[in-house]
């Protein structure tokens, strides 16, 4: 996905003050872990090795094998991506949309799979708490612009 002006966006992003940073970096993990943690509510468990690759990480740096939203564009310190999966988890997706039926291959070549329902855990809290993180993002950084406007 190709980004116009990214690099204004840096270079604007770099000005924010360090106050300002503080508060926002805040409010982004505050509303990274109330996601994840809906998200590990609705994830179906079985063994619970899904909900626990559920995770947030700072920097928006990708996890390996998962599938994630966020993070990744512009300033690290002001990116979280969240993402379920990892090298041992690869199965996310699959309970995420499920599968339609199939004839399987490999080891079991011929087999009739009989699909699965989807049961969608990731999208549906990102969707609904988006415009709440959003919000509270933009209050963190009008009130600590306002702070440091009156001089506090």
């Amino acid at each position: 996905m190709a980004v116009r002006n990214l690099d204004r966006l840096k270079a604007r992003l770099a000005k924010i003050p360090a106050g300002v940073r503080a508060e926002l970096s805040k409010a982004l993990d505050q509303s990274a872990a109330e996601i994840v943690g809906m998200q590990k509510r609705l994830v179906p468990k079985k063994t619970g090795a899904l909900a626990n690759s559920i995770v947030a990480t700072q920097g928006g740096e990708r996890v390996k094998y998962s599938q994630g939203v966020g993070g990744g564009l512009g300033d690290p310190d002001l990116s979280v991506r969240i993402s379920a999966g990892n090298s041992a988890v690869r199965y996310a997706h699959l309970v995420e949309f499920g599968t339609k039926p199939h004839e399987v291959g490999g080891l079991f070549e011929g087999a009739q799979h009989p699909g699965s329902r989807a049961k969608p855990f990731f999208y549906p809290p990102y969707r609904a708490l988006k415009k709440r993180s959003r919000g509270r993002i933009t209050r963190a950084g009008a009130k600590a612009a306002k702070q440091i406007a009156a001089g506090k």
